[in-house]
């Protein structure tokens, strides 16, 4: 199912695809259409970013983010070491307990864990982890403690 068939056009506007066998890549929204894609082994496609780590390699740069992403920040991140393994960070921050992380910090403490790709997703009150039931860190936007509510979430199930 396709619920916007638009690209961003901003540059840098990436996107994290995640195939069939559950493997991640980047494309580029504003250079990459929907018609250009194999959509018939794609899962997902998450639209947030930016990407942090490429085929193993930092794909952001201190110099070119925005102050907000130079900025020590609540964050979530998502990566693929390797072919079903998976790592999650979600920093807290923006208060005097924990101060976050900026996005360049966040894609080499990716890449140190073995990440080969990772994807940078919401922040602030939005960077909630759930484990069996129970948030496990604690969420604040800098101004109010506890989860934002969001309409979206990435979730990963076992058995």
């Amino acid at each position: 199912m396709i619920y916007r068939d638009t690209a961003r056009d901003a540059d840098g506007d990436d996107a994290l695809v995640i195939d069939n066998n559950g493997d991640f890549s980047i494309i580029s929204e504003n250079e990459t259409t929907l018609a250009s894609v194999e959509t018939t082994n794609i899962a997902q496609i998450i639209s947030f970013g930016p990407s942090l780590v490429g085929n193993g390699e930092i794909t952001v740069a201190g110099s070119s983010e925005v102050s907000q992403s130079m900025a020590s920040n609540p964050r979530t991140a998502i990566g693929q070491i390797s072919p079903l393994h998976y790592i999650i960070i979600v920093l807290d921050g923006g208060n005097n307990e924990s101060e976050g992380l900026p996005l360049l910090a966040l894609a080499e403490e990716m890449q140190s864990r073995g990440a080969v790709t990772a994807y940078n997703l919401d922040g602030g009150g939005s960077s909630t982890l759930y484990f069996n039931g129970n948030i496990i860190n604690n969420p604040t936007d800098g101004k109010n403690s506890g989860e934002r509510g969001v309409s979206d979430i990435v979730y990963i199930g076992y058995e």
